[in-house]
């Protein structure tokens, strides 16, 4: 596993350590981390901070340009709104730790043009099973169940 999902693994044992969803995202641009986060609707009564969206509101403002040339690192399979942001901004290629939780509209994703790749972690499955099973209230109101 790479550095880059293995930072975004760190955020999402943060989320869980602060009490929240254990889904960490970070952003790489030129071969650095330029935006990490991980998922906050718990700790901050959020209806939208996902891990993504976390992760990009960290970022900060960014010229198309660099979203252009950039990958977003998620630890689970984004949602119907972090895919949406990914369209939006244009985010050529996601990094996605595993997607047998949650499943995202991945195809749709593709048939946009994005390049994702699947690591298929257990250490990514780990974690969402073990939070799923405690907590499984918490995590159909996060998905929207």
């Amino acid at each position: 596993m790479d550095e880059f999902m293995r930072a975004a693994i760190e955020e999402a044992r943060k989320g869980l350590a602060e009490g929240g969803i254990p889904i960490g995202s970070v952003l790489v641009c030129d071969g650095r981390i330029i935006g990490r986060g991980h998922n906050q609707r718990v700790q901050k009564k959020s209806a939208v901070l996902h891990a993504e969206m976390d992760c990009l509101e960290n970022a900060g403002r960014l010229s198309a340009a660099e979203y252009r040339k950039s990958t977003l690192y998620s630890t689970l399979s984004p949602c119907d709104m972090c895919s949406g942001t990914v369209l939006l901004y244009g985010i050529p290629r996601v990094v996605v730790g595993e997607n047998e939780t949650f499943k995202g509209p991945e195809s749709y994703l593709s048939s946009r043009g994005v390049e994702l790749e699947l690591l298929d972690s257990d250490e990514c499955k780990s974690l969402m099973r073990g939070f799923i099973r405690e907590k499984p209230e918490l995590w159909s109101e996060d998905i929207g169940k």
